[in-house]
């Protein structure tokens, strides 16, 4: 058997050996730093906002100022520092062992990255709604893509984007309402449908719409895609998580959540009696 390689086979990877290729840009030495088409220290330095700049690297497209607004006000309700959120006890747990922040910040916008909860349900809620709203232009009503829904998980109102597992209601949806209000967004078809979903689920099974819905709803009306909003809110909790690093790292090391031993549930093999 030959080990020299098939030079057939292996002619895309002849082609990008030593090289860098890129359809976003970069540094042209002596001339800019490119981005999408746009010159960075020209175009965009000084003239648009760091949101603005971050949804053009995620998505290829530089929004509006309005958007981008839009956005910045969602990443501060989707952000708290509560250290009783899951992400950001990862990260009081790193300041409470001294790591550094970077480490703590990383680790929790990764554990973030779940499909319980974080990042990921928002694909789901925005796949939600848009097959929603084909389901309606198809002809079915809301009590029937409602009923279809719950059907998935044994009638129980586990629609994406709606109800909550601690409380009833979301403050975050009254607080994006003022913001889209104020920065001039109409009501658009998918938040429409978003509100008339919540209005059948309030009365077959007293649930309402989470930030999620509001959130999934709004941004399918702005013509984002499921993973496009995925990739703009790749880093969501970042804040959240470095504030809590901060508090617990400002604090004794490991007084946060300490354990005994008898706090730890083993279930593992039983206990074995050593013979001499």
């Amino acid at each position: 058997m030959s080990l020299k390689p098939n030079k057939q086979n292996t002619s895309f990877w002849d082609a990008h050996r030593n090289k860098v290729f890129s359809k976003r840009g970069g540094w042209i030495i002596g001339k800019g730093v490119f981005n999408c088409g746009y010159d960075m220290m020209h175009d965009l330095v000084g003239k648009v906002s760091y949101m603005q700049v971050m949804i053009l690297n995620a998505t290829g497209r530089l929004p509006d100022r309005k958007l981008a607004d839009w956005f910045d006000a969602v990443h501060i309700c989707l952000s708290w520092p509560d250290p009783r959120i899951w992400c950001n006890q990862i990260g009081a747990l790193g300041g409470t062992m001294q790591t550094s922040v970077v480490s703590a910040t990383v680790a929790g916008v990764l554990a973030a990255d779940s499909k319980g909860y974080g990042t990921k349900p928002l694909v789901a809620g925005v796949s939600f709604i848009q097959k929603a709203m084909v389901a309606q232009e198809n002809g079915l009503s809301v009590a029937e893509i409602v009923s279809e829904e719950c059907a998935k998980f044994g009638g129980k109102p586990m629609i994406m984007g709606y109800a909550r597992p601690i409380a009833k209601g979301d403050e975050r949806i009254e607080a994006m309402e003022r913001v889209s209000k104020a920065l001039g967004y109409s009501v658009g078809p998918h938040m429409k449908l978003a509100y008339k979903i919540e209005k059948e689920l309030l009365a077959k099974f007293n649930e309402n719409m989470n930030i999620n819905g509001y959130m999934s709803a709004f941004l399918s009306d702005q013509g984002l895609t499921p993973e496009e909003v995925y990739q703009i809110c790749a880093v969501l909790v970042t804040s959240g998580v470095t504030a809590c690093y901060l508090d617990a790292h400002d604090r004794a090391g490991g007084s946060f959540m300490p354990l005994q031993c008898e706090d730890i549930e083993y279930q593992g093999k039983p206990f074995r009696v050593l013979s001499e």
